[in-house]
């Protein structure tokens, strides 16, 4: 094995460049890949077993990523490129993939690697795996993004666009539906920044607000594509997103709303929380009835109980005339408590302790016997124990208190939470305290009027 960390640093003789190698601007080296990839394309056959040497250099160059070895892991792709010339047609075909995953991780990270040095590798590699030639396209134009170079990413997305490889396989539709989505939001991006720029220009500079705005249309007309591309079932979501913001931009909401209605309601696309949500925020700012908004929250209650919108569900339903749905609020804010990532939440809390009141003056104590039943096994150890009683009143004591009248309410005033929060002196929270002792001896579902 040759030192390869010394070819990767020395300049580019003419030698070289008759032998047309792989050059970056800050001298990185690759005579060998241009070498291999000719052998490839005319089909030379070397007839030795690299079984063994291929094998090795692959653990090593696996080793040497996990440890972030850049340079080490360059020197061992020198004769992992023998791979494809083995004898051995399954590893053949294998390898150019193998070596792109390991190649273009090496490039992203190596010191001396720069974006024309990736974009050598890039092409040499679609020219020799054509079978993952959208694959590397897809990756390629993600990598110019990371860089920033739109144009280039744009340039190279419209080539795979209208690559073809034999006969329209299923997954190579799959891909070109991505390679289409990205050329989209690239085109969305373009469409969002000339906008930008629309809405800054002074009134008066009316030549240069026209020209924007023609720019911004033009823009508008070559991203129509995404509208299509959406209709395939599929999770689309932020191509929905650019798409839906187009669209009501441009006055046409009744497309708007059919776009997301499909997104969400199509047996055909998975199941998606976001579908509903987007629908959700689309109907509101359209300032929806009420009912049609309770049915878009009702199905994301389904799939999602704890999203941050079930309080918004929640107010909703408390304002409805109807019982069953006031029933509901009350099953919906317990709900979003069931779930970790919301024990501190104090809006939450909030919402329980003043519905628990209200509902147990409304004389509805059936319906939190029923929420509690199936929680009184487990509630009052992941929410009411005494450690939380004194690290709550530590980090939050409004939450605290909102916490304590719902573990009086539901355990009684025995409760070591609610023990510990009432005991307290506080100055401020005194009057509170005293109140929340006083409801709890009145509407306590445990021994009620002790």
């Amino acid at each position: 094995m040759s030192d390869f960390s010394e070819e990767l640093a020395r300049p580019m003789t003419k030698d070289d460049q008759v032998k047309m190698s792989v050059l970056s601007g800050t001298g990185m080296h690759f005579p060998w890949l241009q070498s291999y990839v000719e052998t490839v394309v005319i089909g030379g056959k070397k007839k030795k077993d690299f079984a063994q040497t291929t094998s090795a250099c692959l653990n090593f160059i696996q080793e040497a990523l996990l440890k972030h070895q850049w340079q080490r892991a360059a020197e061992y792709m020198h004769s992992y490129f023998q791979t494809l010339e083995d004898s051995d047609g399954y590893k053949r075909h294998a390898a150019p993939e193998i070596i792109w995953k390991l190649g273009s991780e090496i490039l992203f990270y190596h010191p001396k690697s720069n974006v024309e040095t990736f974009n050598t590798f890039a092409d040499r590699m679609k020219n020799i795996g054509v079978m993952n030639y959208l694959k590397i396209s897809l990756q390629h134009a993600l990598y110019l993004l990371h860089h920033g170079m739109l144009e280039d990413a744009n340039r190279n997305l419209s080539q795979a666009e209208t690559w073809r490889y034999g006969e329209k396989s299923s997954s190579q539709e799959v891909l070109i539906n991505l390679v289409q989505a990205y050329k989209g939001l690239l085109q969305y991006y373009n469409w969002s920044t000339k906008k930008k720029e629309l809405s800054k220009f002074d009134k008066e500079d009316y030549a240069y607000g026209t020209a924007t705005r023609s720019m911004v249309n033009r823009s508008w007309k070559t991203s129509v594509n995404l509208g299509a591309l959406i209709k395939i079932p599929g999770v689309w979501d932020p191509f929905v997103k650019s798409y839906i913001e187009m669209l009501e931009f441009y006055g046409d909401q009744d497309a708007a709303r059919e776009v997301l209605t499909n997104y969400a309601y199509d047996e055909k696309f998975p199941s998606n929380p976001n579908a509903h949500i987007y629908l959700y925020n689309f109907l509101k700012r359209k300032k929806a009835p009420r009912a049609k908004l309770l049915s878009v929250l009702k199905i994301l209650y389904r799939i999602v109980p704890s999203h941050k919108l079930m309080l918004e569900f929640h107010t909703l339903l408390r304002k409805s005339e109807k019982e069953e749905h006031h029933k509901l609020a009350l099953e919906v804010v317990f709900g979003v408590l069931d779930f970790a990532g919301c024990t501190k939440n104090i809006t939450a809390w909030t919402y329980l302790s003043k519905y628990l009141r209200q509902t147990l003056m409304g004389n509805h104590l059936v319906w939190v016997q029923e929420q509690w039943n199936s929680r009184k096994n487990w509630w009052p150890s992941f929410h009411f124990s005494y450690y939380w009683a004194k690290r709550d009143w530590k980090d939050d004591t409004a939450l605290a208190c909102e916490k304590a009248f719902v573990a009086g309410i539901l355990l009684g005033k025995g409760c070591r939470y609610f023990q510990y929060i009432s005991k307290q002196d506080h100055e401020v929270l005194r009057k509170k305290i005293k109140q929340m002792k006083k409801s709890v001896k009145k509407y306590s579902i445990v021994n009620p009027g002790l």
